[in-house]
């Protein structure tokens, strides 16, 4: 009895000791996301990026709306993106100017998207660059309208992303008209938890603007552009070389890196690529359950992009490992299981950080060099 009584005590402390373990990890993970959004706004935000993307998503799969519409099988992934993005760039504290950037975002989605399917076939061909090279002018975008402030750099991000939405679903020109429609989803997703959200939310601001103080913002932010126009041609170019896996996941690492100083640039490219090399093999680890609890693939990746838009602001790195492994998750949900193609996040995106590095230190205007920048 008294043998038994001390193995009952110590499987009571063993068991106090896990459970003191799983409280000290949970008050920890509390801890880091108190001191990441302390105001719960970002927490709300992030929520929001989920159900625009769902309602989006959701309405896109409606047979009274696809039925008949060249393209339908696309619309499902091309609303949610659109609507999924516009709330990432949105950023407003009032309803009413928040939907209207929302439907002015989306448009710009819907824009990118058109203009990459008329692009299209002027770059495809024999001697011909290639269909990827239509995404400089998306990349030009990224930067060069940064010098609007926040709503500038959220439809030069829309443009290049419609470019993106295209190239990856193959649309063309008969195609156009569900991109309209993809368009109007897309709003109507994003507008909706926007007015349900309402005052819980005070966007945090990215500081990735060029600052509107200067007595020119035009030569910085032209040449913002130019230089993530560069490194889309530079990698398009080195594709033809020796062929890249993804080679639009490279040009999108060298576009999103580009700061409006060469040190930021550095530093980008620096948290972009040691967020996904930890957000791809945590991703990777995941493929022997998509197939077999795809629903829990998807909220693990709802969790990731909520992590995503609390980290943005400040932990540029953490937001990329977030994205990262919530891209891995949801392409194996969806039927894309090449080890090699999901992996090759990883190198693609070193390959574009080096070189949006390179490009930000090459293309540098002549005042920058008397100024240090």
């Amino acid at each position: 009895m008294e043998t038994s009584g001390q193995n009952l005590q110590g499987h009571d402390r063993t068991s106090d000791v896990i459970a003191g373990g799983h409280l000290s990890l949970m008050s920890r993970a509390a801890g880091w996301i108190e001191r990441i959004d302390p105001g719960t706004h970002r927490r709300v935000k992030g929520l929001r990026l989920v159900t625009s993307y769902g309602i989006a998503a959701l309405l896109g799969t409606l047979p009274s709306i696809t039925h008949g519409l060249h393209g339908g099988a696309s619309l499902c992934a091309l609303a949610g993106g659109f609507a999924l993005w516009a709330s990432v760039s949105e950023a407003r504290i009032v309803r009413t100017e928040s939907s209207r950037d929302l439907v002015l975002l989306c448009g710009a989605g819907v824009m990118g998207a058109v203009l990459m399917i008329w692009l299209a076939p002027f770059l495809v061909g024999p001697g011909r660059p290639g269909v990827e090279l239509a995404l400089a002018v998306g990349a030009f975008f990224v930067g060069y309208l940064k010098r609007y402030g926040v709503l500038g750099a959220g439809i030069g991000s829309q443009i290049y992303l419609g470019q993106l939405f295209a190239f990856g679903f193959g649309l063309t020109a008969p195609d156009v008209r569900m991109v309209g429609v993809a368009g109007l989803i897309a709003a109507l997703g994003a507008i909706v938890p926007r007015l349900l959200s309402g005052p819980a939310e005070h966007p945090a601001v990215l500081l990735t603007t060029v600052p509107g103080d200067s007595q020119n913002s035009e030569l910085p932010a032209l040449f913002m552009g130019l230089q993530a126009a560069a490194a889309a041609v530079a990698i398009v170019a080195l594709n033809d070389a020796i062929g890249l896996t993804e080679s639009a996941w490279a040009i999108t690492a060298s576009t999103y890196v580009i700061a409006s100083s060469k040190a930021g640039t550095i530093e980008r490219v620096r948290r972009r690529i040691v967020g996904t090399m930890i957000g791809v093999p945590l991703g990777l680890l995941c493929l022997p359950v998509a197939d077999r609890a795809p629903l829990l693939v998807w909220v693990a990746a709802g969790i990731a992009m909520i992590i995503y838009a609390m980290a943005l602001p400040e932990r540029y790195d953490v937001a990329c490992a977030a994205f990262a492994f919530a891209l891995i998750v949801t392409m194996a949900a969806t039927g894309d299981h090449s080890f090699r193609l999901l992996a090759s996040r990883g190198w693609e995106t070193v390959i574009g950080g080096v070189v949006g590095a390179v490009a930000a230190m090459v293309i540098v205007p002549r005042w920058g060099f008397g100024r240090g920048r």
